[in-house]
């Protein structure tokens, strides 16, 4: 849900394993960041072209206006928007993704399917094939260990990102009449300096590291091989 008065920024919940796992939780999460922000950049951008005595605020974003798409736009407003919105809403998804992607790398005792791939790998071994009747009946795919699932759409979903970025930034570019005075051509390059400015001027404390997974029990199944 976003912020109190910040009616354009998605913050996820609280981070877990489990928000990892349950991969439409995630997912919406970040569609909801990329639609708010990214997939409407021109509309948010032409807010940017309204006079506002008190200055640009990331909540005028939600009111939207139809203006000539070669407008330059104020250099303040452009700066004041990616500083307090556009970097802002990349971060808090990139957080995401590389929690995930912690959790995807780490031990998983509590996987429910983890009998059940054991279950159907013993049978697959006990089966018998005769592939000059069926050339096919000797084709197993295995389930997947839903941390392989989670590493795969944190995978897929990082290229997104990329590939989003890549174009919202070009859009700031051509209506806010260039990219240097933002903090460079290159939306990384502009990123990392907003990043670096954030840490120095201790504006925003840098995320805690994502908590390891419970160890398992002497209940808890073994935890299938990686």
């Amino acid at each position: 849900m976003p912020a109190e008065g910040r009616a354009t920024v998605f913050y996820p919940p609280p981070l877990s394993p489990q928000f990892c796992f349950s991969t439409s939780a995630l997912k919406q999460f970040l569609r909801l960041s990329r639609s708010t922000i990214d997939d409407t950049i021109t509309q948010n951008l032409n807010v940017l072209n309204a006079p506002a005595k008190a200055g640009f605020s990331p909540s005028s974003t939600s009111q939207r206006s139809v203006y000539p798409p070669r407008h330059i736009l104020p250099l303040d407003s452009c700066r004041d928007f990616t500083t307090s919105v556009l970097f802002p809403s990349w971060q808090n998804r990139a957080d995401v993704l590389n929690y995930c992607a912690s959790v995807a790398t780490s031990e998983d005792p509590d996987d429910p399917d983890t009998l059940t791939r054991l279950a159907e790998t013993e049978a697959h071994r006990e089966r018998v094939v005769d592939e000059r009747l069926d050339p096919y009946s000797g084709r197993w795919f295995p389930r997947e260990p839903r941390t392989e699932v989670l590493a795969d759409i944190v995978r897929n979903e990082r290229r997104v990102e990329e590939i989003i970025r890549e174009r919202t930034w070009r859009v700031v570019g051509e209506r806010c009449g260039g990219l240097e005075p933002l903090g460079g051509q290159d939306w990384r390059e502009a990123l990392e300096k907003w990043r670096a400015g954030r840490v120095v001027g201790n504006k925003s404390p840098a995320p805690p590291p994502p908590p390891p997974l419970p160890p398992p029990s002497s209940s808890s199944p073994p935890a299938a091989a990686q």
